[in-house]
């Protein structure tokens, strides 16, 4: 072989390396491309399924803000306008009105005496209908319920009173006892009846006389705030007897004294008409001792009578309660129509009412057209679970501090759990007789499942609270 053909073959071997070279690096150039369009692929069906998430939780809000809009327009329908069981399907469209999507609610409407409702609203794509979002959302109208006391006049706590929950008055506000909660007041100002100084406005909303304020106002306190409206308690009650008469239980006036009602746990009620009150005071009138005359009393034919359906019972007179509950919700109101300071009832309490759990499960709302009275021969240590309202009157007992009232003038603990609504100054201790100790715990269920027919403080459904719901 000539030395010009070994040449040539040499020259050869690099020429197939580089062929070889450039199929390897194609090859691989291929392949990361194709991993680049993979990828970006990958990214772009990530992040289209991104956006169809987040367009499905808004359409899912959506549906939240549709049903908060109705129940504004229809408070009481918890079922669309439709009359018929959910769920309840309705179309999202874009700005240009092309549907693109739809929302599916679920309403649960409020239990008996509540106005809590809740909304599943579930949103989705009509092009991706499986990727769902869900939202919860929970609304109500706030009940008279939301305060441990509130009072339409100027009110003083002594150094025994330790209340648990939120304290209002239209009026002013001395509190020397020990608050938990805020004690607001709708005055900026006031002239207090118990320290006069001769100023229209020499005490502030809210103030103590004990030092350091500190040690009163655990969470303090707020003036001026709105004031609290107490007139449209007598139409709730008017409303009240008239749905009694329906569907829940009424007594007309008794021709006695009034009637005692003892409430059992199994969900019934026994009714008395009283005849005759004790008299053991010379001090007040027979009817101001508030205590029924042992044996002077007469079951009502056809008693034990259960618990109505609708949780109303309404007695034309005044009226004695004692009891207890166990998961059951109801509402007593005591009324005369038309109202007149002479003709208005009044509820005495001078035994305990007590529930079972203190959880929510029972609830007992009482009120009144005048007064919630404690009457002289009342319990040592007395508990009130309950809801309790004097629409034009007060919650209080009378002065017994005579020494022909003893030993009923001292009496050592009230304890309450639930609230107090009172028109006037509640009183329960004076110089020499009543409660000594008081104590005042706010039922922190009452403000969105108040007892049936409770009165509300307003007629606009609010946002409690909402969250999505994860699969």
């Amino acid at each position: 072989m000539s030395r010009r053909e070994n040449r040539q073959k040499k020259l050869a071997y690099p020429a197939g390396d580089l062929l070889l070279s450039a199929l390897i690096f194609g090859t691989v150039g291929v392949i990361m491309l194709g991993g680049l369009v993979s990828l970006g692929i990958f990214e772009s069906k990530v992040a289209t399924s991104t956006q169809n998430r987040e367009l499905a939780f808004h359409i899912a809000e959506a549906g939240v803000n549709y049903y908060r809009w109705h129940l504004a327009h229809a408070p009481t329908d918890y079922q669309d306008g439709t009359g018929a069981p959910g769920p309840y399907v309705h179309d999202y469209k874009d700005k240009d009105g092309v549907v693109v999507g739809q929302f599916s609610l679920n309403i649960t409407a409020p239990i008996l005496g509540s106005t809590l409702v809740t909304v599943n609203s579930t949103g989705y794509l009509t092009s991706n209908p499986n990727q769902k979002r869900t939202v919860r959302a929970r609304f109500a109208i706030p009940s008279f319920a939301k305060y441990a006391i509130v009072t339409d006049d100027n009110i003083r706590y002594g150094t025994g009173a330790e209340t648990y929950g939120e304290l209002h008055s239209n009026g002013g506000t001395q509190f020397d006892g020990v608050a938990h909660n805020v004690v607001a007041s709708a005055k900026q100002c006031y002239n207090d009846p118990d320290t006069p100084g001769g100023g229209s406005c020499e005490r502030p909303g809210v103030w103590t006389s004990i030092t350091p304020e500190s040690s009163v106002f655990l969470a303090g306190k707020d003036f001026p705030v709105p004031a609290v409206d107490f007139a449209g308690i007598a139409a709730d009650l008017a409303d009240i007897k008239t749905k009694a008469q329906v569907a829940g239980y009424y007594f007309a006036p008794s021709g006695e004294l009034g009637y005692r009602i003892v409430l059992n746990a199994n969900d019934t009620f026994n009714i008395y008409k009283v005849k005759k009150l004790q008299n053991k005071c010379s001090k007040w009138l027979t009817s101001s001792t508030w205590s029924i005359t042992p044996g002077q009393e007469i079951l009502v034919s056809g008693s034990p009578f259960s618990f109505p359906s609708n949780g109303l019972i309404f007695v034309e007179d005044d009226l004695w309660v004692n009891g207890s509950l166990d998961t059951a919700r109801l509402t007593i109101g005591s009324a005369v129509f038309p109202s007149s300071p002479s003709t208005d009832t009044s509820i005495v309490i001078n035994n305990d009412i007590t529930y079972a759990h203190n959880d929510g499960q029972e609830v007992l709302g009482l009120i009144a057209q005048k007064d919630v009275n404690i009457g002289l021969e009342s319990e040592d240590d007395l508990r009130i679970d309950a809801a309790l309202v004097a629409a034009n009157g007060r919650f209080g007992r009378p002065d017994y501090g005579y020494s022909s009232c003893s030993p009923y003038d001292l009496r050592t603990l009230l304890t309450t759990y639930g609230m107090i609504a009172t028109y006037r100054r509640p009183t329960m201790r004076y110089s020499n007789s009543g409660y000594w100790t008081r104590t005042y715990t706010y039922d922190t269920n009452l403000l969105y499942n108040p007892p049936p027919e409770f009165p509300l403080t307003s007629d606009q459904y609010q946002l409690i609270d909402w969250q999505e719901v994860l699969p």
